[in-house]
């Protein structure tokens, strides 16, 4: 974080900290609501939650920031009925979508007007980097694609919206080749074939852009429930944002609540309301023999081929120092018996080697130290071996995960292979 966000979100924890002093005051949340919309307008929700974290760790009353909830679902519900459309409201995936292509039309006007130069012959030093720079700035666009890709096109895709998210997704494909092309013009000094490209990008970008607006955003605000936005919006920061940063305005968790309940409406201010309404209980125990993780869900056996798949050996050791875990892989690189289950991990290595263990768990359990790695030749293969801590959700220390690679072709690997070779 550079001094000015670090500024800039001090800033904003100590305007947080006024609302909740004056909610605590006794100050109607109706009153507040205006300085909260101003606040979380460009900012977003993981934002949100990180300073809702560091003021109850700062000895704020959890009831007292929870109380947050009430102004914020006030802001969200006028902000709905103002806009008529969700896809209006600042925070809506839709709206950050367009407000990145806005960024983007912005950004292809510097590329042509940095392309200009480089048309005409050989470029001062100067415009060559503006151009360089111009094009590094477009290249972040790829996130905008993956959301699309990954978040926006997998809703409609359940829908039973395919042929044209597919082809849509072979035209950001069209981009990026574009870009890559670009690039290696510029680094081999063909400013008339790096112009030209660059022509080239904007006119792809721009059609796509046009999709977008006038047939993808259209398409998908009538094919997805408020229930199926919420979804993208939660999972939209796993891949990130192009060049913008969405509000948190739209609140998906909010959205959702009113979409499961219609006649819901936001709690009344005062220092009993209660905290603006969470997504319920967590989903009952599936019956069909899954399990639930962080991400999908797997029966045992599927997860037990998975690991015995993994191109790694694994082995992992819990937070008692005991091994629980390796995978039965085809070809270990170091071998492992059953007897090892339950053992103590100290007492799985040669004494020499103790000390390096002992320091290595004990800097986890520190977190001091975030990995440990090396690597040794062992019947002439390259073996690389990495062990790192695992923390919980609430940072608790969990564990060691130790993987164990055969890296010889892949130290050796070189240029690139595109196309399927078997």
């Amino acid at each position: 974080m550079s001094e000015k966000d670090a500024l800039q979100a001090s800033e904003k924890q100590d305007a947080l900290k006024g609302i909740i002093r004056d909610l605590h005051a006794g100050v109607p949340a109706e009153k507040l609501r205006k300085t909260f919309a101003r606040l979380i307008k460009n900012t977003s929700p993981e934002e949100i939650a990180d300073m809702e974290n560091a003021l109850i760790e700062e000895g704020f009353p959890v009831e007292e920031v929870q109380r947050l909830c009430d102004v914020h679902a006030q802001v969200f519900d006028k902000a709905l009925k103002k806009a008529g459309k969700p896809g209006k409201i600042p925070g809506h995936p839709i709206h950050t979508f367009v407000q990145e292509n806005k960024a983007a039309k912005a950004i292809l006007k510097e590329l042509k007007r940095a392309a200009k130069p480089l048309g005409k012959g050989v470029p001062r030093p100067e415009e060559a980097e503006r151009f360089g720079e111009a094009l590094g700035r477009l290249r972040e666009i790829e996130k905008h694609y993956a959301r699309k890709e990954n978040q926006l096109f997998s809703a409609l895709e359940a829908k039973g919206f395919t042929g044209p998210t597919k082809v849509m997704w072979g035209k950001h494909d069209e981009v990026r080749a574009l870009l890559k092309k670009a690039g290696e013009e510029l680094a081999k000094k063909n400013w008339p074939g790096a112009a030209a490209t660059a022509k080239t990008i904007s006119g792809a970008v721009k059609k796509l852009i046009f999709l977008e607006e006038k047939i993808l955003y259209p398409t998908s605000a009538r094919k997805l429930t408020t229930v199926d936005w919420a979804r993208i919006k939660r999972g939209e920061h796993e891949i990130g944002y192009a060049w913008v940063k969405p509000s948190n305005l739209w609140d998906a968790q909010l959205a959702e609540a009113a979409e499961k309940a219609p006649d819901y409406r936001p709690a009344a201010p005062g220092p009993s309301a209660p905290p603006a309404p969470s997504p319920g209980p967590a989903s009952p125990a599936p019956s069909d023999g899954t399990i639930d993780l962080s991400r999908g869900r797997l029966t045992p056996e599927q997860v037990d081929l998975l690991l015995k798949k993994l191109p790694v050996d694994v082995t992992f050791v819990d937070e008692n120092d005991r091994v629980r875990y390796y995978s039965d892989t085809e070809e270990r690189i170091f071998p492992r018996s059953p007897e090892v289950i339950g053992r103590q991990v100290q007492n799985c290595h040669p004494p020499k080697s103790l000390n390096v263990v002992s320091a290595i768990v004990e800097a986890f359990k520190a977190k001091t130290k975030d990995k440990a790695e090396f690597w040794i030749q062992k019947g002439g293969r390259f073996i690389l071996i990495r062990y790192f801590p695992l923390y919980d959700d609430a940072g608790k220390y969990r564990g060691v995960l130790e993987v164990s690679q055969d890296a010889t072709e892949i130290r050796a690997l070189q240029g690139e292979r595109r196309l399927l070779d078997w």
